[in-house]
């Protein structure tokens, strides 16, 4: 009867998220609370744009964030407001100094999404799970360590050039030294504990017949995801598989964790066409929505953004795109606002929930998470 029960929710439930999807976005939102957070691009140095990558292609990118909990604020020394007391001169002028986190005197890439990070740039894009039960422990900080590895990763992408013209990147290896400085950061006199997942997707190329044709390089470990979805057919050219110790308890980067890049991350190379979509998502949206409704919901987004655009309603330039840009942000926040429409509805089934009855665990309804996407648009670079 359960199983029975089951099936029938679960058809019933995507039939009705159909529905769902055709709903104008102002009617289903206008009474939800704490809105997505969302962006064009994160945070990076001012002399980032030094080092760029060899492909004739890049990323159109946008991202959205929908926090269960504001995220827990970055300890000293890598966030520290400016001191002050009442002897000082009645002034505030020191106070405009740049006062974002940073590591090692460096601006810490991306940004910090409850325990989640998310990271956007032009060739890379990744989104990590930060362990939200480290919370419980004192010291203990997931989105720091979450925040951090993809930091670094950042990092040694861009020291590699992603790859060099004609190379090939080694995105397995950047994850390592990431992980490696992440812990040295993270020891003592400054430990912070904390574990998350990591998963990434670096947009490279190959020659065939010395034409160059893009290639998207991904890295995972643990149930964060990276979803490639062809929008012409809506079909699923990619998607990455689950890392589990046991249920609920993915494989992870961190404190006590017996995980490592080297022995447990999984790198797929996935030839893609332009306009392919790439998505970057923490558990938080593949918990709640089944595959289908993932690629479902990023295709119909980004055709009724461009009908907005046709209409007038969207149009600032961004990029060397166009506007592409602000359509895949908008891709990002409507999977955003999809998969928390599900999470905070007890009586949905989800596809959480259909896990935890294969464990014979009595689960309802979706899972209340973070929920982090980047959507990335595969184009070729001018000229």
């Amino acid at each position: 009867m359960l199983a029975l029960r089951l099936k029938h929710g679960r058809c019933n439930s995507r039939a009705s998220r159909v529905l769902w999807l055709a709903v104008p976005s102002r009617q289903r939102h206008d009474n939800r609370s704490r809105d997505p957070e969302v962006g064009l691009t994160t945070p990076v140095p001012d002399d980032a744009g030094q080092t760029s990558s060899g492909s004739p292609f890049y990323f159109e990118a946008g991202y959205a964030g929908w926090a269960k909990r504001p995220s827990r604020p970055f300890p000293p020394p890598f966030f520290s407001p400016p001191s002050g007391s009442f002897s000082d001169p009645l002034s505030t002028h020191h106070r405009s100094k740049d006062r974002r986190p940073k590591v090692n005197g460096q601006l810490i890439r991306g940004i910090t999404n409850g325990d989640d990070a998310l990271l956007v740039s032009d060739n890379l894009i990744g989104t990590n799970d930060g362990v939200g039960a480290w919370a419980q422990r004192e010291r203990g900080h997931a989105p720091l360590w979450s925040r951090l590895i993809l930091h670094f990763l950042a990092v040694a992408a861009e020291n590699d050039k992603y790859g060099g013209e004609g190379g090939a990147p080694d995105p397995v290896r950047y994850l390592t030294e990431a992980y490696e400085q992440t812990k040295e950061a993270l020891s003592e006199p400054n430990e912070w504990l904390g574990t998350t997942t990591a998963s990434s997707a670096l947009l490279h190329y190959m020659k065939v017949d010395t034409t160059p044709k893009p290639v998207v390089y991904v890295t995972q470990l643990g149930d964060s995801s990276v979803m490639i979805v062809r929008p012409r057919d809506k079909s699923i050219l990619f998607e990455t598989e689950e890392q589990w110790h046991y249920f609920d308890c993915p494989r992870q980067l961190g404190t006590n964790s017996p995980d490592t890049p080297a022995d447990n991350a999984v790198l797929s190379k996935i030839d893609v066409e332009e306009d392919d979509i790439v998505l970057a998502m923490s558990d938080g949206v593949t918990d709640n929505l089944w595959e289908e409704e993932i690629s479902e919901t990023a295709v119909t987004s980004l055709n009724n953004w461009h009908e907005m655009v046709e209409k007038g309603k969207f149009g600032s330039d961004v990029g060397e795109g166009g506007s592409l840009a602000e359509g895949m942000r908008f891709v990002a926040n409507e999977l955003v606002l999809a998969a928390r429409k599900i999470a905070e509805d007890p009586f949905a089934a989800s596809p959480f929930m259909e896990r935890g009855v294969e464990e014979g665990l009595a689960i309802e309804g979706g899972k209340l998470d973070d929920i982090s996407v980047v959507a990335a648009l595969c184009r070729r670079r001018k000229g």
